[in-house]
């Protein structure tokens, strides 16, 4: 699944929501400044390369699918776009002072992940992950589209609990002063930006063609019920730990 999201490189970016300022001024306030050197792993097509960019630190994103890839450098020629999946990258000798990844974690490999973001890092440097959660402002608009999807396609596809990311790598036992920082937002789509936005998602991704158009066919005519507009409730953790000096 790491490089199915290229499928939707073109439109990716645009249906995505980005990340608040306010996410920046907690890395940098945690780190206690900005770091001289930066790298986001998974980097996508650049979300949060835009926010991260605003920290000022020269910048390497390191990114397996090279369809996701060009777009990334078409938007962010100053960054250094490195076409590799994060467990076949080697990082600079010593380290680097700061290791970013946002709406990746998961992507990638749980038995090492951990171990190879601490890897990447000098002693001190931090670690900085952080995700979006998908939730509605309405009870009633979030019953009705979740019944839609089920409408469509029965098969359920479960979150992982809200503290997930915290417990990944507090757990790993490899970091120190782990901390968890959360921002929400309301944010209002168009039935035509909620449907534009749900076939970005990796299960969407993986139906077959004739499923995901009966699926967007189902939440769009859902959201024209509710008069054309659904107001996500937009959860972003921001996960910070430190490696031990």
């Amino acid at each position: 699944m790491t490089d199915v999201f290229g499928e939707v490189a073109a439109s990716y970016d645009e249906a995505r929501p980005g990340y608040p300022a306010a996410l920046a001024d907690a890395i940098l306030a945690y780190h206690g400044g900005p770091p001289t050197r930066l790298v986001e792993v998974g980097a996508g097509t650049g979300l949060a390369t835009a926010l991260l960019v605003g920290l000022g630190a020269p910048m390497t994103c390191v990114e397996p699918d090279p369809r996701m890839a060009e777009v990334l450098a078409a938007q962010f020629p100053q960054v250094d776009v490195v076409v590799s999946p994060f467990e076949e990258w080697p990082p600079p000798p010593g380290g680097v002072p700061m290791l970013a990844c946002a709406m990746a974690w998961h992507w990638l490999d749980p038995a090492t992940r951990t171990r190879r973001a601490r890897d990447a890092l000098t002693p001190g440097g931090t670690l900085a992950v952080f995700a979006h959660r998908y939730a509605y402002v309405d009870p009633a608009q979030a019953a009705a589209i979740e019944a839609a999807f089920e409408s469509a396609d029965p098969v359920r596809h479960r979150d992982r609990p809200e503290d997930w990311l915290h417990a990944d790598i507090a757990d790993s036992g490899l970091f120190s002063d782990v901390r968890s920082v959360s921002f929400r937002r309301a944010v209002p789509l168009s039935t035509s930006a909620y449907q534009r936005l749900v076939a970005t998602f990796s299960p969407q991704l993986k139906r077959p063609p004739q499923l995901r158009a009966r699926v967007l066919a189902a939440v769009g005519a859902t959201v024209d019920g509710f008069g054309g507009t659904v107001t996500l409730d937009l959860r972003t953790t921001l996960v910070l730990a430190r490696r031990p000096a």
